[in-house]
């Protein structure tokens, strides 16, 4: 066997695949959560230009999951206590964009340096510590999901429940407080709901690729529609198709299922944004024609 094929049998191994199935029924079922719900914040992420404050909060989720670990806790829990800390943070201290991307670096490296610290002082198998960061297939035993199915159906409840005033405070904030939408109270609230995405998102893909799930699909979707029922629609079924098909794929094989699912997402992003490039092209050139 060459060193290509070695290299090809770690990424796509398909033995024994029916059998592996079994073992990833929850985290099956966990992704199809998962994806409705960082479908659905992110359009309000891009909405609101928050990327740079996602990546922040992933990285105090990945400490409050790494404390977890340490202590013997529930992991979920940890990673939602640090995910609602850094949120909180966030959403007090960066009411105006400049303050916010300040407030986030600091929290950044803070949430990054007190993780590693936690994982040096974790003594059992490596394989939990590096799943923190790039994601684990298995990971979502039954405590687990009653967690995280839990804190689904809360972000889903917040989101319907402020969808209308929250899309209009997004879209033109001074329009909207001038008319009496309580526009700071509801982006705090919506920082709350993204640290509960984000620490929800962090037990699939890890801490370091959050971003692809509650970041990249709605970016994806924005490329080719700007419907208010389509783009929240697109942006879903883009999520929740990348985080079942890295599953699906990360199965059978050695790799962790991060890159699988970045994968899956940056060519959905990819295809939506030259299918966008060529619509455009096409409409300006009708525009163009003489009638």
């Amino acid at each position: 066997m060459t060193i290509a094929d070695g290299i090809w049998q770690q990424i796509f191994d398909f033995d024994n695949y029916g059998e592996l199935l079994a073992l990833v029924r929850n985290s099956l079922i966990a992704g199809i959560a998962l994806g409705l719900v960082g479908g659905l914040v992110g359009v309000f992420v891009i909405m609101r230009d928050l990327p740079f404050a996602v990546h922040g909060i992933s990285e105090l989720s990945f400490a409050g999951a790494s404390a977890a670990l340490l202590l013997d806790m529930n992991i979920v829990a940890g990673s939602i206590v640090g995910s609602l800390v850094a949120a909180g943070a966030i959403g007090l201290l960066g009411s105006r964009a400049r303050d916010r991307n300040s407030v986030i670096g600091i929290i950044m490296p803070f949430g990054l340096g007190l993780g590693v610290l936690f994982l040096a002082l974790y003594k059992g198998r490596a394989a939990n510590k590096f799943g923190l960061l790039t994601g684990q297939i298995v990971a979502v035993d039954t405590p687990q999901m009653s967690w995280l199915l839990r804190t689904c159906a809360v972000v889903l409840v917040a989101l319907a429940v402020m969808w209308r005033p929250l899309t209009f405070a997004s879209a033109d904030p001074e329009v909207a407080e001038a008319r009496g939408v309580p526009v700071r109270g509801l982006s705090f609230a919506f920082m709350i709901v993204l640290g509960l995405a984000v620490a929800l998102s962090v037990q699939i893909v890890g801490a370091l690729l959050v971003l692809t799930l509650v970041v990249t699909p709605a970016a994806a979707a924005a490329r080719i529609t700007a419907s208010p029922v389509l783009l929240p629609t697109l942006s879903v079924v883009f999520a929740v198709t990348s985080i079942e098909g890295g599953i699906l794929l990360a199965l059978g094989s050695s790799v962790p299922i991060s890159p699988y699912v970045t994968t899956i997402s940056f060519t959905i992003y990819l295809v939506c944004r030259l299918a966008g490039r060529y619509r455009a092209r096409r409409w300006g050139a009708a525009r163009a024609t003489p009638v």
